[in-house]
């Protein structure tokens, strides 16, 4: 062997050990991040809000309010230091509604952002749940004009048919399972992508000069970022655990957003419903 070969054989044997010692017991620690769980629901007073809602049950029968019990259990685990919900960011209408059902002068409605909301924020001791919607156009209807003037119509049809089925099949699995077994299928990752390819087949329509389903897509993007930010605004501390309770259709937005901050984890329902 070489005089140089020896030498840096000596070398890396001084070396290697130094680094294997430094990693992992003397990296400097992770630092705290806000965590946010985004929840993804069905309207379950069906008032038709949004192109994922079901023909929901009544979610005040005895059997669906002891599976709602399972859900917010299994949302303890998460141990929510906030909960932000589906309401007007500008609007206080949701939180006196909210302190009104903690002084006994509000009997819970079927809506979500109570049953799920307002009982867990209670059982938890919050004074508060914050409002984080952002209002915003969802142009669909240039869409449609588009697909109708440049003989696309039959296409953009077929689609909407795959979401009339989708939607069906969502609601078939409601009345066969749990409340919880639903919310774990809708915010499944195989789920959501679905969800969101949907937005993306309408994005294609358009051309230069009538980017009807990219400003569609735009419009989408921007009231889910504005969402996003809303809730980040209530981040006080990378002590933080955020619950955002959203209708399905902005679940894969959402994540989208809270993923791509580097100051965030994200978690997910699949976590805590063992």
């Amino acid at each position: 062997m070489s005089r140089s070969l020896c030498s840096l054989v000596v070398l890396l044997c001084a070396v290697l050990p130094s680094v294997a010692r430094q990693d992992p017991v003397n990296q400097p620690p992770t630092p705290a991040r806000a965590e946010v769980l985004v929840l993804g629901v069905y309207h379950m007073d069906n008032p038709g809000r949004d192109l994922f809602n079901m023909q929901a049950d009544d979610v005040l029968a005895p059997k669906r309010q002891a599976e709602i019990a399972q859900v917010i259990e299994a949302l303890k685990k998460f141990h929510p230091t906030k909960i932000a919900v589906e309401s007007d960011v500008s609007s206080d209408r949701l939180p006196k509604l909210y302190a009104d059902y903690l002084a006994g002068k509000h009997e819970l409605t079927r809506d979500e952002r109570e049953q799920l909301g307002f009982r867990l924020a209670k059982e938890l001791a919050h004074k508060t749940v914050y409002p984080v919607d952002a209002d915003g156009d969802f142009p669909f209807q240039r869409v449609v004009d588009y697909a109708k003037a440049t003989n696309r119509s039959e296409e953009l049809d077929a689609i909407m048919a795959e979401l009339g089925a989708m939607v069906k099949a969502q609601d078939d699995f409601l009345h066969s399972h749990t409340v919880l077994e639903t919310l774990l299928h809708m915010n499944s990752d195989a789920k959501v992508a679905e969800d969101v390819g949907f937005y993306f087949r309408e994005g294609s329509y358009g051309e230069p000069g009538d980017w009807a389903g990219a400003d569609l897509l735009a419009e989408w993007f921007r009231r889910n970022a504005r969402i996003y930010s809303n809730v980040m605004q209530i981040v006080e501390s990378p002590n933080e655990r955020v619950l955002v309770i959203f209708g399905a259709g902005h679940l894969g937005w959402l994540r989208n957003d809270f993923a791509g901050n580097p100051a965030v984890q994200l978690r997910k329902l699949s976590e805590f419903a063992q």
